[in-house]
């Protein structure tokens, strides 16, 4: 069970939406399988913020590349009476023989640029969509969000609590394997931590301290058994009158056996409350002891925390971080955007039209550059065709993606191809490292890319708006297809 998970969530073609394989049967019956490309991008920042992180690439990989019907799916799928037997058999071999281009796991990302982007046939392009999006939906969704959990608490220590609040065993896992790249310093997830390598975290629960006679017995008993660890939850009966004086009496014996101690809060008034709290720690001597907060916490609550002084060392963090909060879902979507016609050997641009203009795509196959500033600051991204280069040093015009009279000049001092490819044929093309070396990585490509923005972009409250914008040859193919749909 355990390894299911660490590589793959579910390890079944099943795991697709239905009307995925009756298309295909209809592409296949049809003689239909040519090439096509599709980009996965989404369509608007979750939590009306400035950025979002590329999240759950490596674990998509690892089951796209692992992709295929076994003979229990094969039977059920016979059981429907709506596949021929001959697509069955077709099925049977099926596995992804593609090619894919992505982001770097842990990438500052914005909307309609292409995230990722699948080169494959017609049928294996159609089969995976749901297997793609539902690892990168998901996954970016909480890393963004912890990520700007992480940014209010002024990059300080955050702990993911959220097993307990998540969507299932999947989507605990899966939020832990995520709030990692965000910005989280650990979590509480035993499972997470073993197959991920991320740092176990925890302290007590007010269930202990209610199973003995006493507040000051509990926390003696703790104190011994984890003299290192000793975090004190402080708010089980009174937070002031008796929580925080019985920390003290313990921890000051394990300070003069050469140990520190901290507490926990995790309800009333937090900003009253460690307030006074940080008071008494101090007046005692204990200025060095730390102070823990959990309880239904999210970016607003600990930005306004952090603006006014309140003296807390360290976040807990679950149900809002591992769920997104009052953001249900990622928009990421998957589009085609060029397919193959065996009469021009070439390949043949496509758009999805739409009544609501931001929902049209952007046509062909293409690339997105970033571009940099004398000052080393992400200036835009640019989304090309597929043939185009952009040089630094070199003033180039760009356009809205939507919006045709907005345009703005630029010459970049430095320019960054984001696009990569990662499966080829089918393999991966780099060889696979262990998870907490990937997260480790994602993790260190999330902070160094944030560094490289304007502040401005990464306000939780009205950000600045990035600009993601289209070359004249993207933005001038766009609009013949749109003057041709007119007409």
């Amino acid at each position: 069970m355990a390894q299911k998970i660490e590589n793959s969530t579910i390890n079944s073609a099943l795991f697709t939406d239905f009307y995925e394989l009756t298309m295909a049967q209809g592409y296949w019956k049809n003689n239909m399988n040519h090439d096509v490309v599709f980009d996965v991008f989404f369509r608007r920042q979750p939590f009306n913020g400035g950025f979002s992180v590329f999240a759950g690439l490596d674990t998509l990989l690892d089951a796209i590349t692992d992709f295929t019907f076994s003979s229990e799916d094969i039977e059920y799928l016979k059981l429907q009476n709506i596949f021929d037997d001959e697509f069955l058999n077709y099925l049977k071999d099926f596995r992804f023989n593609g090619t894919i281009y992505a982001f770097e796991e842990g990438s500052i990302v914005f909307p309609q640029e292409p995230v990722l982007r699948i080169h494959a046939n017609l049928i294996e392009a159609q089969i995976v969509e749901g297997l793609v999006l539902n690892h990168i939906n998901f996954q970016s969704l909480i890393a963004t969000k912890t990520a700007r959990i992480w940014l209010a608490s002024k990059k300080s220590s955050i702990m993911e609590f959220g097993l307990r609040r998540a969507q299932g065993n999947d989507g605990a896992m899966s939020a832990t394997r995520a709030a990692f790249i965000g910005g989280a310093a650990g979590t509480s997830n035993t499972l997470a931590g073993k197959l991920y390598d991320i740092p176990v975290m925890g302290t007590m629960a007010h269930s202990w301290i209610m199973a003995f006679p006493s507040e000051l017995e509990a926390f003696e008993a703790y104190a011994k058994l984890y003299p290192t660890k000793a975090i004190f939850l402080i708010d089980t009966y009174d937070t002031l009158r008796s929580g925080i004086k019985n920390a003290i009496t313990v921890g000051a014996k394990l300070v003069e056996k050469g140990y520190n101690f901290g507490v926990r809060l995790d309800s009333g008034d937090i900003s009253y409350l460690t307030t006074e709290v940080r008071k008494e720690l101090d007046k005692a001597g204990f200025p060095q002891a730390t102070i823990t907060v959990s309880n239904e916490l999210t970016e607003e609550i600990i930005e306004t925390l952090v603006q006014n002084n309140t003296p807390i060392n360290s976040w807990g963090v679950g149900t809002h971080m591992v769920t997104g909060g009052n953001e249900a879902s990622f928009t990421g979507v998957y589009k085609l955007a060029a397919r193959y016609d065996k009469n021009t050997n070439k390949n043949i641009p496509a758009m999805k039209f739409s009544d609501n203009p931001e929902k049209n795509t952007n046509p062909g196959i293409k690339n997105v550059f970033r571009l940099y500033d004398d000052n080393g600051y992400a200036k835009a991204d640019i989304i090309a065709l597929e043939e185009e280069i952009i040089q630094p040093n070199t003033e180039h015009r760009y356009y809205h993606p939507m919006i045709d009279y907005r345009q703005f000049t630029f010459s970049a001092s430095k320019v960054e191809s984001m696009l990569h490819k990662v499966v080829e044929n089918g393999n991966r093309i780099t060889p696979k490292i262990k998870t907490g070396e990937i997260l480790r990585k994602a993790h260190s490509t999330m902070q160094k890319q944030l560094e490289s923005f304007d502040s401005s972009y990464k306000r939780i409250l009205n950000p600045h708006i990035y600009k993601v914008s289209l070359t004249e040859k993207l933005k001038e193919l766009k609009m013949d297809f749109i003057n041709k749909c007119i007409k």
